[in-house]
């Protein structure tokens, strides 16, 4: 089987822009894009435990290399001081997360366990990494989808996603929000470049709060093609902006600011 088995952290240092960098350019713009590659931002305790989500869902067996659960412990006295402090020690290399960080996480991986189609999609290659050089542009590009599956006979990209609600038209919202069709294009088209095989899309969202519900989403082939053609644009805004070192803004490549004047606006 293609693709390359390493640690996030590894994943993430690779050479290549990611679906994740690229998706700023989309609903940012290149300048946005820049200032992101130029200052790494504190990751955010909804994003660390999304991630550790993920890990513990996918990966059970190898969560404790990667995080690391805080002990509780009163830093005001001595004692709790030490504690801390050792535990700091050992945890070294890896994120912390809460023990309620911890606990919750726990509770969405026994939940998800409950919705047997969704534990069909969540089996297979976990944590892939592809690395593939965009034919049109020349750039480097990577991506490391969660789960390649094969359910009923048809290979699946899958992805999971954590949510706040699974109800009807609420994940919908989620995906046209943050992206998710333009994940879809890119993600199989690494897979495509990697592997030569066709792979279809689908998501397995939860929701963040108890009970955890979860429902498996299953992406339509205009979905797919739509997403794609997103990477297309995406991968040809980033080219271009390296090429011409012109990483501009809202304003567009010219720097023109189209000023939209309501009736009577102008005397």
């Amino acid at each position: 089987m293609f693709g390359e088995v390493m640690p996030n952290k590894t994943y993430r240092e690779h050479e290549g822009v990611s679906r994740s960098e690229l998706n700023i350019i989309l609903t940012k713009s290149p300048l946005h894009f820049k200032y992101a590659q130029e200052h790494h931002d504190d990751e955010t305790i909804a994003l660390l435990e999304g991630r550790a989500a993920h890990k513990m869902i996918l990966e059970p067996e190898t969560f404790t290399e990667e995080f690391a659960i805080c002990p509780e412990c009163d830093c005001r006295t001595k004692e709790g001081k030490a504690k801390y402090a050792e535990f700091i020690e050992q945890a070294e290399g890896k994120d912390v997360i809460t023990s309620e960080s911890m606990q919750r996480i726990s509770e969405m991986a026994e939940a998800i366990k409950q919705n047997e189609v969704a534990v069909k999609f969540l089996q297979g290659e976990h944590e892939k990494s592809f690395f593939w050089t965009d034919a049109e542009t020349g750039e480097k590009c990577k991506v490391r989808p969660d789960c390649l599956a094969e359910v009923d006979g048809q290979k699946y990209i899958v992805d999971y996603k954590t949510t706040e609600s699974c109800a009807d038209g609420a994940f919908e919202r989620s995906v046209r929000k943050y992206g998710y069709k333009f994940q879809s294009g890119m993600y199989r088209e690494g897979v495509f470049q990697n592997t030569f095989d066709d792979y279809k899309f689908a998501f397995v969202a939860q929701e963040k709060k108890a009970p955890y519900a979860s429902r498996v989403y299953i992406c339509n082939d205009d979905f797919i093609r739509e997403g794609y053609e997103a990477f297309r644009e995406a991968i040809g805004i980033y080219h271009w902006c390296k090429t011409n070192d012109n990483w501009f803004g809202y304003q567009g490549p010219e720097n023109m600011t189209t000023l939209l004047v309501g009736e009577g606006d102008v005397e």
